[in-house]
């Protein structure tokens, strides 16, 4: 989930806000809430809950070098490929509904996240990493929190997996794809969107433009 920023060039839900470097955003805490329940035990184990859901993809055991892991985690990315952006979607066990804000969540004034399952950018990198980790690393379902729990990598070391951050003047790291080798990107951009593979994804004059560098996440502490 990305700082409180309107992501949808044209939504009708309201006016964009500046953000505030010590807001919280919107529909933040509820992951936070999520995210302490989960922590505390007080949410059904995940292997329980994925036999609840059993059209989720199974756990997978964790590959044991940092390569192997981060080709990994793109090929779970490349695995989502066309499931639609829901704002506020996405947790440890895959897509999930998202919901609707005071400006995010909205295509042409009418709210589709609240009736879409899917991922926004940053459950799908949560997603990613902790299902390729086999849930050793666990990413907090905010873009700019991604950034500050991961490494800085250069852009010359970019290695599949990789998370990549974009940002603007007005919406401070709003944007986060995940590296799939040879300067591809896979991510979930906007409402009305599908996870798609931007190729090249630096030299398109866009992301280039807004690219805030990338880091690498490991294991939670």
């Amino acid at each position: 989930m990305e700082p409180r920023a309107p992501e949808e060039p044209g939504s009708t839900a309201g006016a964009p806000r500046p953000d505030r470097d010590r807001e919280e955003p919107a529909g933040v805490g509820r992951r936070r809430v999520l995210g302490l329940a989960l922590g505390a035990g007080l949410v059904p184990a995940l292997a329980t809950e994925a036999a609840a859901h059993p059209g989720r993809a199974p756990r997978v055991e964790a590959p044991r070098d940092a390569a192997a892991l981060g080709r990994r985690v793109a090929e779970v990315a490349a695995a989502q490929i066309g499931v639609p952006y829901a704002w506020g979607g996405g947790d440890r066990l895959g897509a999930s509904p998202g919901f609707c804000d005071d400006e995010n969540g909205y295509l042409d004034g009418k709210c589709l996240g609240e009736s879409t399952v899917g991922f926004d950018c940053s459950g799908l990198s949560l997603y990613c990493w902790f299902r390729a980790s086999d849930g050793t690393v666990e990413l907090g379902h905010y873009t700019v929190a991604q950034f500050h729990r991961s490494a800085p990598v250069e852009r010359a070391d970019l290695a599949p997996g990789d998370l990549l951050f974009f940002s603007r003047p007005d919406a401070p790291l709003h944007h986060v794809g995940i590296h799939a080798g040879g300067g591809a990107m896979i991510h979930a951009e906007r409402t009305g969107t599908l996870i798609a593979r931007v190729e090249n994804v630096l030299d398109v004059p866009r992301w280039a433009g807004e690219f805030a560098g990338a880091r690498r996440p490991g294991p939670t502490a």
